[in-house]
């Protein structure tokens, strides 16, 4: 376990800044394993030890770990001067930890992944790797098993040819509902595949990641941590 200063610690949890947490400690607010701190500096191990602040224990969690499901007009970054961003959606103690492991599109809705365990995001994210997105979508035009075949054998974009994806058609007509998995994730990859066709995206969702799948119980802007059982399964995508 990592020993770090208290007002570190505390700054991390959102508690208040160093100079707040000062103050804290000046007030004799803060305890640590039933001993009041003195000292804004002092070392702790916040997995192992009792601290209280103003009385209310530090629920104390080094690695967030958070499921979202994305709405539209939301941008995927920690920062933007024009639009919303999807950490804007998280309390702010999470907010300041966490970065989206990917990005969909401003107009795409569905499952997006954030943390701060940069190990697992590198992970999921390595070509190396080849964790599969599959999206849900309505195509404007008649998608039909020559499309399917040709996803199949990876579709020519004008800057590279995708890896081979696999489509399934959901309903075929004026407008057609399909399900797409694809290996890469490069940016409006999706939509430009279909492109390539003459069909184009009216609606995109993703609904899973490798063996995380989006909750249906989550509406758009809706989040929750992960489950033991979700980040045991993305954990084994490095192994």
């Amino acid at each position: 376990m990592k020993r770090e200063r208290l007002d570190k610690v505390l700054a991390n949890m959102a508690i208040g800044t160093r100079k707040e947490v000062k103050a804290l400690v000046k007030q004799r607010l803060i305890v640590v394993d039933g001993v009041v701190a003195t000292d804004p500096g002092m070392h702790v191990i916040a997995e192992e030890q009792e601290i209280l602040v103003d009385g209310e224990p530090l629920n104390f969690k080094r690695w967030v770990y958070v499921l979202l499901n994305k709405p539209p007009g939301v941008v995927s970054a920690t920062e933007d001067n024009v639009h919303e961003t999807v950490v804007d959606l998280l309390p702010y103690e999470w907010a300041i930890k966490v970065h989206p492991v990917g990005r969909l599109d401003i107009d795409t809705e569905g499952l997006l992944l954030l943390t701060n365990d940069g190990h697992l995001s590198h992970s999921l994210l390595s070509p190396k790797k080849k964790v599969d997105k599959e999206y849900f979508a309505h195509i404007d035009g008649r998608v039909t098993e020559h499309h399917v075949q040709e996803f199949a054998k990876g579709v020519e974009l004008e800057d590279f040819t995708t890896l081979p994806a696999k489509l399934e058609i959901i309903s075929s007509g004026e407008t057609s509902e399909i399900r797409v998995t694809i290996m890469e994730g490069k940016f409006h990859q999706v939509k430009r595949m279909f492109a390539a066709f003459d069909l184009q995206v009216t609606y995109l969702q993703r609904i899973r990641m490798g063996p995380l799948h989006l909750d249906p119980s989550l509406a758009p802007g809706e989040y929750r941590e992960l489950t033991e059982e979700e980040l045991n399964k993305l954990q084994n995508v490095n192994k």
